[in-house]
C-alpha cells in the first residue's frame, strides 16, 4: 500500500508553486529549506528571481548546493529552455557512478537532481539556425537533395558567386533566399561584390542573416558516413559543440567532456569545469582534406579516410588555420569577426588559390581568446569531392605559403587591449596593428588591414540591423 504524503510534503510542494510570490524564505528550517529547493529545480522553477530568494537565505547548505551544481545568473539565457537557468546547471564535477551528493546534514539522491541537468538539442529552436551555401556551380540539385533530410527545417541562405553568369537550378521544398550579384551590389554599395567572389561569397551570406547560429557548408561537400556506415547529421553535430562549453584554458585528455560518454579526467581544476562559450565549431572533411597546393600535388592520391569520433576545444593561444567550408559559429557572440579581407594578388576561385579564411580564421581565433570564448575543432565530417587542380594553383597559392612565415609569429604575439570589449572593437584593433607591423612587410598585408575596418563599418551598418534591407 502506498505512503500518503506528509502534511508537510504538501506544504513544500505547494510553496514551489507560489514561490514567486513569496519574498523571504530566511525563517525556514535548513533541512526544509533545502527540500523545497531541490524540489524547485525538479520542477523546472528555477529562474533568476527564485535563485536570489534562496541565495538571500545566507543559509550554508543552499549555497553550497548552488555552487556545487554550478548554478550561475544568466542574463541572458543562451538557449531556449523550459527554465532559464537549465543550462547553468552541470553535474559533470562528479563521476558518472556517483549516486548521491553529500552536503553537511543530508545525503542527497542524484537521480533527484540529475534529470533537471540533461540539456537536449529538442531546445534549439529551428528558426534559430541559417544555412548559408556559397554556389559557385549553377546545378545544385544533387547538392540540395543529397542534404535534404537534414536541413530541409532550417532557413537555407544561398549566395552565387558574382562570377557565376548562369541561372541557379534550386529544387523544391526548401526554405530559402537567393541573392545574386545585383542584390549584393545593392545591398552593399560601394564596397563592392569583388570582396564576395569565389568562396568569399559566403561572407555575403554572415552579414545578412539575423539568425544566432550560421552553419556554412560548400556546394561541393555532401553528408558523410561514420565507422558503422550511418549518415551524419553535421547540422546536429554543429549545434552540439556550440551548445555545449568548451574548455580553452587546461586541455582535457579525453577531448571534449561534455560528450556523451566522456568527462573530466583526473586532476581537471573544479574552478575550470564550467567552461565558457562555445562560439565556432570548426568540421573536417572525408575523402579530400585540407591539405595544401604544394601537399596535394605532390601526393596526388592522397586521401582522407580516417573517421576520428572526437571533438576537442583548441586552447587559448593556440593558432590555427580555419576553413569556411564545414563551419558553423555563434553569429551574436562573434559579429564580424570572418571576414573577406586578405585577397593575393593572384588569387583565385579554387580552394588550393585562396588564403582569405585562413587569415580571417586566425582574426577569429585571436577575438575568441581575448573573448574568452571557445573554438572546438573534429566532428562533424562532411565528404568531399575534388574542385580545380592543385598543378594549377600550385603557383598561385605559392604567396600565401610565404606570407605565412610573416602571419604566424604576427598572431603569437599580438595582444588586443582590455578597452576591447566586442568583437568589431577587436577586429578594428587587429586591423590597426596588422598596418603598424605588417603593412611595411608587404602591402597586402596593408590592403587587407584597410578592408577589415571597411568590413565592421558594414557591419554595424547593415549585418548588426534588424533586417537585410531587401
Amino acid at each position: 500500500m502506498r505512503t500518503p504524503p506528509s502534511l508537510l510534503s504538501l506544504t513544500i510542494d505547494k510553496a514551489v508553486i507560489h514561490l514567486s510570490h513569496i519574498s523571504d524564505l530566511s525563517h525556514l528550517p535548513d533541512h526544509i529549506l533545502l527540500d523545497l529547493f531541490l524540489r524547485t529545480l525538479k520542477a523546472g522553477k528555477l529562474n533568476e528571481k527564485v535563485l536570489k530568494l534562496f541565495v538571500a537565505t545566507g543559509k550554508d547548505e543552499v549555497l553550497l548546493l548552488i555552487r556545487a551544481l554550478n548554478i550561475k545568473h544568466i542574463l541572458t539565457p543562451v538557449l531556449p529552455t523550459n527554465f532559464n537557468l537549465a543550462w547553468a546547471i552541470r553535474l559533470r564535477t562528479f563521476e558518472r557512478n556517483t549516486c548521491c551528493f553529500w552536503t553537511p546534514n543530508k545525503l542527497l539522491d542524484l537521480d533527484i537532481v540529475l534529470p533537471i541537468c540533461k540539456m537536449s538539442q529538442e531546445y534549439i529552436k529551428n528558426s534559430e539556425v541559417d544555412i548559408v551555401i556559397g554556389a559557385l556551380q549553377a546545378d545544385l540539385s544533387s547538392f540540395l537533395n543529397e542534404w535534404r533530410s537534414i536541413i530541409s527545417r532550417f532557413h537555407l541562405i544561398i549566395v552565387q558567386d558574382p562570377d557565376l553568369k548562369e541561372e541557379l537550378n534550386i529544387p523544391e521544398g526548401f526554405d530559402l533566399n537567393v541573392y545574386t550579384k545585383s542584390d549584393i551590389d545593392r545591398i552593399v554599395g560601394s564596397f563592392g561584390s569583388t570582396f564576395f567572389s569565389g568562396y568569399s561569397c559566403r561572407y555575403f551570406g554572415y552579414l545578412i542573416s539575423r539568425k544566432k547560429y550560421i552553419i556554412s557548408i560548400d556546394d561541393d561537400c555532401f553528408p558523410a558516413k561514420d565507422n558503422m556506415g550511418n549518415s551524419i547529421d553535421a547540422v546536429a553535430q554543429h549545434i552540439t559543440n556550440l551548445t555545449t562549453p568548451a574548455t580553452p584554458f587546461f586541455f582535457n585528455t579525453l577531448y571534449d567532456p561534455f560528450r556523451e560518454g566522456a568527462d573530466f579526467v583526473r586532476g581537471y581544476p573544479f574552478s575550470l569545469r564550467s567552461g565558457v562559450t562555445s562560439a565556432m565549431s570548426c568540421g573536417l572533411w572525408l575523402n579530400l582534406a585540407d591539405y595544401d597546393a604544394p601537399t596535394q600535388a605532390l601526393k596526388s592520391q592522397l586521401r582522407n579516410s580516417r573517421y576520428v569520433d572526437a571533438v576537442i576545444t583548441v586552447p587559448a593561444r593556440a593558432l590555427m588555420p580555419i576553413s569556411g567550408i564545414n563551419i558553423a559559429f555563434d553569429r551574436e557572440a562573434m559579429g564580424p569577426t570572418l571576414f573577406p579581407a586578405l585577397k593575393l594578388s593572384r588569387e583565385g576561385n579554387f580552394r588550393w588559390e585562396t588564403m582569405e579564411d585562413i587569415w580571417s580564421g586566425m582574426c577569429a581565433k585571436a577575438v575568441c581568446d581575448h573573448l574568452g570564448l571557445g573554438v572546438k575543432s573534429g566532428l562533424p565530417y562532411v565528404w568531399r569531392k575534388e574542385r580545380g587542380s592543385a598543378i594549377d594553383s600550385l603557383r598561385k597559392e605559392w604567396e600565401g605559403v610565404k606570407l605565412m612565415e610573416e602571419v604566424v609569429p604576427f598572431f603569437q604575439s599580438v595582444r588586443l587591449p582590455q578597452t576591447a570589449t566586442t568583437a568589431e572593437d577587436c577586429v578594428v584593433e587587429i586591423a590597426k596593428t596588422v598596418k603598424e607591423q605588417l603593412g611595411r612587410v608587404d602591402p597586402v598585408f596593408s590592403r587587407a588591414a584597410e578592408a577589415m575596418v571597411e568590413w565592421v563599418k558594414l557591419w554595424k551598418k547593415i549585418g548588426s540591423g534588424s533586417s537585410p534591407g531587401i
